[in-house]
């Protein structure tokens, strides 16, 4: 192998191996500002785009025992990777290929998971993972306050709402 395909092959390999998750999409009919307003929004996500030849992709992969991809493998294809949420992620992803005529989503890895432009759409759907910590947290203290509200709402009763009042506002 040539010395400039060896060097095109360590770069495919260093962005499919940056992270977990890995979406193919095909760029055909995309511009250079949408590009660069693509790039942006995987940035914030921290993800990135590259453009790399079919050949090259299939001979990286194979080196990272990938599942089989070469079906996807035809026409301009570009890599996502990296970013630490998969979703959020795949949430720039399909928000930026909804309105493009032409390009489309190839494929997703999620690990081992080969994911179709469904499953794709589908995770980008799903909220990101601080929405789902916020959510999760705000389910562990909606107990705490509704044992409050109770114990407050007793305490009126049997006539102690001012004290029961001080004792809320300590």
């Amino acid at each position: 192998m040539r010395p400039e395909k060896k060097y095109l092959v360590e770069e495919a390999r260093n962005m499919l191996g940056a992270s977990e998750h890995l979406f193919f999409v095909s760029f055909a009919g995309v511009t250079v500002s949408d590009a660069s307003a693509f790039r942006k929004a995987l940035a914030e996500a921290g993800a990135q785009f590259h453009v790399a030849k079919n050949s090259i992709i299939a001979i990286a992969a194979k080196e990272l025992n990938l599942p089989d991809i070469s079906s996807i493998l035809a026409g301009p294809t570009a890599i996502i990777s990296g970013g630490a949420d998969s979703a959020s992620v795949a949430k720039a992803v399909v928000e930026f290929f909804k309105t493009r005529e032409g390009a489309d989503i190839k494929l997703g890895l999620l690990g081992e998971k080969v994911m179709t432009k469904a499953d794709v759409e589908y995770l980008g759907s799903l909220p990101s993972l601080p929405e789902m910590r916020a959510k999760f947290l705000s389910l562990l203290s909606t107990p705490a306050k509704q044992m409050v509200r109770v114990v407050f709402m007793r305490c009126e009763k049997l006539g102690g709402g001012e004290a029961a009042g001080e004792a809320a506002a300590e």
